[in-house]
């Protein structure tokens, strides 16, 4: 493939075949105008999505290929990841199926790695049914965070709002266990990195929300905020990071206090993606922050309800694709401001 520098090429896992990732996916490519955005290569088999496609009466052209040089601009490139034939069962969890999720995935990571694609965006999987001795990770993130440089951070974006986490995929009952002044240092430097290199924000205001009902009220309900995360605020902010908190939670979001910053930092899963979920309508990304490669997804599962019915939305699965665009070009754009100062020095030398 002759590729031009302003046609991106987009790697997509299939997720789950049961789920509704192939109908996001195969919808979000209807539209002809997305081609001239972005070359598409999902990771698959031709037959297979040939044979969803024709299920879900949809009209995206596919273009099956053995090798990732045989990717055409303009169309939907199809990689054949593995040749034989899957049972499909809608709405069925499948450990089967779920080794195709995990192919798919692992395949588009390592091109992804050796830079055959520029971005990933991974359709949804099921974490219950993808575990086996080659894949033993609770989901996409933590295996990127082992493949690719960096320090993996869940960052949940959508327009002007973006909501990370201190903790991910943690049980309830064990985040205070996780909260360290490392931990959170760790944290705040990495999406402060994204969003000055990610986002173009130049001086990032950075928002963290407490840990307990009320953010402890002064220690009555509990002391994490007044032993651990205060302190530990004080001390990134006066060696030059603009953040700020520990707020409470509940107030935070109702009273649009999270408008004042371009991010805010959550303690565990539910306190964050519970508020961003219900502002961003349908349209939110799950994007990985803080890896040397741009991985974005939707940020809803795999909806077994509703698969193989043609209902399902596909406004998040093309804010996920626009958004890995978006941040791929950012990049590149804050990689040439940096790198333009030294250029310049040497030649001067």
């Amino acid at each position: 493939m002759t590729k031009r520098p302003e046609n991106i090429i987009v790697g997509i896992s299939i997720g789950d075949l049961n789920g509704i990732g192939s109908e996001v996916i195969l919808k979000s490519f209807e539209d002809t105008r997305m081609l001239e955005l972005c070359t598409p290569v999902i990771f698959a088999n031709v037959k297979i999505l040939s044979f969803l496609k024709k299920s879900l009466e949809l009209n995206a052209q596919l273009h099956g290929i053995d090798k990732l040089d045989q990717a055409i601009i303009g169309k939907i490139n199809v990689l054949n990841v593995w040749r034989e034939g899957v049972n499909i069962e809608y709405g069925k969890v499948d450990e089967n199926v779920g080794k195709y999720a995990i192919k798919s995935f692992m395949t588009a990571t390592q091109a992804l790695k050796e830079g055959n694609i520029d971005v990933l965006v991974t359709a949804p999987i099921n974490k219950a049914n993808i575990q086996s001795e080659e894949f033993s990770f609770p989901g996409h993130t933590d295996y990127l965070n082992q493949e690719l440089d960096g320090n993996a951070l869940m960052l949940m974006i959508q327009d002007s709002l973006r909501v990370g986490l201190l903790t991910d995929h943690v049980p309830l009952n064990e985040v205070a266990k996780h909260l360290t002044e490392e931990l959170i240092r760790t944290k705040i430097k990495t999406i402060k990195q994204s969003l000055i290199q990610d986002f173009g924000i130049r001086k990032p205001k950075i928002a963290v929300l407490g840990l307990n009902p009320h953010s402890g009220d002064n220690g009555v309900i509990g002391d994490e905020e007044d032993k651990l995360i205060k302190p530990a605020l004080k001390k990134i902010f006066e060696e030059g990071t603009l953040v700020f908190g520990p707020f409470s939670a509940d107030g935070f979001f109702g009273s649009h206090q999270y408008e004042k910053y371009d991010a805010v930092i959550a303690t565990y899963h539910d306190q964050g993606l519970i508020p961003f979920k219900t502002l961003s309508f349908g349209k939110g990304v799950n994007y990985t922050a803080g890896l040397d490669k741009v991985r974005t997804s939707p940020d809803h599962g795999t909806a077994y309800e509703i698969a193989g019915k043609g209902l399902a939305d596909h406004n998040s699965f093309l804010e996920a694709i626009y958004a890995a665009i978006d941040i791929f070009k950012a990049r590149n754009e804050y990689k040439e401001l940096t790198e333009k100062p030294l250029k310049t020095k040497e030649k001067q030398l």
